[in-house]
């Protein structure tokens, strides 16, 4: 295997590295309801999200303290890095704890950047989740795995940023949606779906149904976890147009995941191609086209040509 290749899209399995991952995405959380609780809302949860950076994960600008506040988690020096508009900064290591012991060194963090440290003190979409203040197990911390894991999600987020560019429809950012733990985009027809029957564990309803109030297609990456025990790509459509789970898919290795209700596609059968980006394009590009067309979106007025850096699009 190429080893460029090899760098830019790391072997990640999710095994020997799951309690560290299960703690991470417990971390990200706690950074995420912090943002979640100072922004004002914007429609299907987008002022929630998490961004790729170049050393981890960030919360960017949260309205908070002497202005404005952000959160980063740094998974190349492995620490948390708070930074304030007037200047602060404070930080702390990532290393083996508690997530009792994070949750008390962010807000810790928070107060003496100047800014708020309120906010729900509960994991979502875990079902019997333990509040953050009282998971006082001791969780480990594979340095390695989890740099492995953000050059990963860099290599994604780099194909999933071009794929937004072939839409002039609503699109959404590319984010990371620290509840379910996974970066997605999300392709709208521009029309209104059915009320979500809602049922996600540790999600209020209403949270859910305002997130799937339009129709869609999304697609994104998940490191593992929950359903599945390897790192994986997925697309699925809300409504669920007929056909869609016969529809024919590429690449070869993608599969309908019957449980799921979602097209997967393993992360290693990426890695391991010769052209990892053209082979998650590929998926990308058939699974949204089943739902446009089986879903009768208007094609023609919603898509354009992939975005080229410094061309304009053609009027």
């Amino acid at each position: 295997m190429n080893e460029c290749i090899q760098e830019t899209w790391p072997d990640i399995p999710y095994g020997p590295w799951r309690s560290t991952c299960s703690a991470l995405h417990l971390y990200l959380q706690i950074i995420g309801k912090y943002r979640l609780a100072r922004s004002p809302w914007v429609n299907h949860s987008w002022h929630a999200t998490l961004y790729t950076d170049a050393r981890g994960f960030t919360t960017g600008l949260v309205p908070d303290g002497p202005g404005g506040i952000e959160l980063s988690l740094d998974l190349i020096d492995h620490e948390v890095v708070g930074r304030a508009t007037d200047g602060r900064i404070a930080r702390f290591s990532l290393e083996p704890m508690s997530v009792a012991y994070f949750h008390g060194r962010a807000v810790d963090l928070i107060r003496t950047l100047g800014g708020t440290p309120e906010f729900h003190g509960r994991p979502n979409e875990i079902p019997e989740a333990i509040p953050f203040a009282e998971d006082k197990m001791e969780r480990p911390y594979d340095a390695n795995a989890v740099t492995r894991f953000f050059k990963a999600c860099v290599a994604v987020t780099n194909v999933l940023q071009i794929f937004r560019t072939a839409y002039l429809g609503k699109v959404s950012p590319v984010h990371l949606f620290w509840g379910s733990f996974d970066i997605a985009v999300t392709r709208f027809s521009g029309r209104h779906a059915p009320l979500h029957p809602g049922g996600i564990p540790a999600l209020p309803d209403e949270i859910t149904r305002e997130a799937y109030s339009h129709e869609v297609s999304s697609a994104g990456f998940w490191p593992g976890g929950g359903a599945i025990d390897f790192p994986a790509f997925y697309s699925y459509a809300y409504p669920m147009p007929t056909g869609f789970a016969a529809a024919r898919i590429s690449p070869e290795a993608a599969y309908y995941d019957e449980n799921l209700g979602e097209f997967l596609l393993p992360y290693d059968a990426v890695r391991l191609a010769n052209n990892p980006e053209d082979m998650l394009m590929t998926f990308l590009e058939s699974t949204y086209r089943a739902a446009a067309e089986l879903g009768n979106w208007d094609r023609a007025a919603l898509e354009c040509k992939v975005g080229k850096p410094r061309q304009p699009r053609p009027m």
